[in-house]
C-alpha cells in the first residue's frame, strides 16, 4: 500500500475531528459509538484507529485544536491596533458566526470533564492557557496606556472569559437566541470594563458593519 503524504495525512485527521464533533453534539459523548463517528466521517474503522484509538483521544484531538486556533487568535489580538475592536470580531466569530452544534460541543466536553478525570486535564489545561494569554494581553495594553481596567490583568481576563461562556451558554440552549443583535451591548460593558481609550469605547458599541477591520488579514 503507497504511503500517504503528510498533508493528506493531516487533512484526513481533520475530517475525522469535524466528523466527530457533530457527533458528540448531537448524541453526546457516551451516546456516540467509534461507528458512529466513522459513518459520519465516511471511513473504515481501520483508517480511524491510524489516527485516534478510542474517543477520548478524539476529545483530545479537538481540545488541541482549539488550542492552537486560541493561538492564532491571540497573536491577532497582539498585532490589533484596536484591542476592543479585536475582541468584538474574535466575540462575533466564537458566538455568532460558527455554528450552533460547535458551541453544544463545548457543553458536551465540559459535562465530560466532571466525571473523566482525563478529558478534566485537557480542558483545564486549554482554559488556563486562555486566561494566561488574556491576562499577558490585558496587561501589555494597560502598560501601553490603551486600558486602565480597575480589576488586577488576571481578574479581568477571568471576567471576561465568564461573559463569553455565558454567550456560548445561551447560544448552545437557545436556538432562537440573537447573539449578533446583543454584541453591541455586551461589548459595551467589557469597553467599560476594561476602561477602554474612547477611539476603543466608540468602536465597540458601533454596528459591526461600520467598523473598520481590527485583526490582519479581515475585511
Amino acid at each position: 500500500m503507497p504511503k500517504l503524504r503528510p498533508e493528506t495525512l493531516e487533512a484526513r485527521k481533520e475530517h475525522i475531528l469535524n466528523a466527530s464533533e457533530r457527533c458528540f453534539a448531537r448524541s453526546g459523548f457516551h451516546g456516540s459509538t467509534m461507528v458512529d463517528i466513522c459513518s459520519e466521517a465516511g471511513i473504515s474503522a481501520g483508517a480511524l484507529y491510524v489516527h485516534f484509538e478510542s474517543k477520548e483521544a478524539l476529545i483530545a484531538g479537538i481540545v488541541e485544536r482549539d488550542r492552537k486556533m486560541l493561538t492564532e487568535h491571540f497573536a491577532e489580538l497582539t498585532r490589533a491596533p484596536d484591542l476592543t475592536a479585536a475582541l468584538t470580531q474574535l466575540g462575533e466569530h466564537y458566538a455568532v458566526d460558527e455554528p450552533q452544534y460547535k458551541r453544544i460541543l463545548n457543553l458536551e466536553i465540559a459535562a465530560e470533564a466532571t466525571r473523566n478525570p482525563r478529558i478534566a486535564e485537557l480542558c483545564l489545561a486549554c482554559d488556563r492557557f486562555a486566561i494566561d494569554n488574556l491576562t499577558e494581553l490585558i496587561a501589555r495594553a494597560t502598560e501601553e496606556g490603551r486600558i486602565s481596567p480597575a480589576n488586577s490583568a488576571s481578574q479581568t481576563a477571568l471576567m471576561l472569559c465568564v461573559l463569553g461562556e455565558g454567550l456560548f451558554w445561551r447560544r448552545a440552549v437557545d436556538a432562537s437566541f440573537d447573539a449578533k443583535a446583543l454584541m453591541p451591548a455586551v461589548m459595551g460593558s467589557i469597553a467599560a470594563l476594561l476602561n477602554a481609550a474612547p477611539n476603543d469605547k466608540e468602536n465597540a458599541t458601533r454596528p459591526p458593519q461600520s467598523r473598520a477591520p481590527a485583526l490582519e488579514g479581515q475585511s
